[in-house]
């Protein structure tokens, strides 16, 4: 028997009531389900200054980009939820990935990408859910090594689709952000076959 995939869930969001937060850890639990050892992370537990080639060269690499390249490498997907500004990705977003992307002690530059799986999803308020900012998220990480499922998920009107509980009101969107996390865990339980 393969051993359990394992997927590293995180959204772009240092925000505590990230909308982006809410509904990656509803997917999050259909991976598990199908699965998939997940491990949930918050990247404002992980701060890191932003991206100054100076700065590595002066100083090194930042524990934390060291912490997240390790956490990164040492899962076969990503599971991954992120919010749309101005159109794009935020900058929390780019900015763990220009760290993690880099050489750090023996592992290569992409070391933490090349040959990883993921999945994505977004959040907002407005009317699209975020999915201006996915096109972006998709270019970056299929130019970095990193093979992304064709389907995901863009939840609209956020401030209104999520109940008390974390759960999304339409049951057929809650189904979408769930059957993407099964997809994950499913489709890297067969790749490690």
């Amino acid at each position: 028997m393969a051993a359990q995939p394992s997927i590293l869930a995180f959204a772009g969001s240092a925000r505590r009531g990230s909308f982006n937060k809410q509904v990656l850890r509803i997917a999050a639990r259909a991976a598990e389900q199908a699965g998939a050892k997940v491990t949930l992370i918050d990247l404002a537990d992980y701060p890191l200054p932003l991206f100054d080639q100076d700065l590595e060269a002066a100083s090194g690499p930042p524990e934390n980009a060291v912490r997240l390249l390790e956490l990164f490498k040492s899962h076969d997907g990503l599971l991954i939820a992120s919010p749309e500004y101005n159109t794009s990705i935020t900058p929390l977003m780019k900015n763990t990935i220009d760290w993690v992307s880099r050489k750090i002690g023996d592992s290569p530059s992409l070391a933490a990408f090349q040959g990883k799986v993921a999945a994505l999803m977004s959040a907002s308020p407005g009317a699209l859910g975020g999915l201006r900012g996915l096109v972006h998220l998709r270019s970056i990480l299929g130019n970095i090594g990193v093979i992304v499922l064709p389907e995901q998920v863009a939840v609209m009107q956020a401030h209104n689709a999520l109940d008390e509980m974390g759960n999304l009101h339409d049951a057929k969107q809650q189904a979408s952000v769930e059957k993407l996390g099964t997809r994950l865990a499913e489709l890297l339980a067969k790749l490690r076959a």
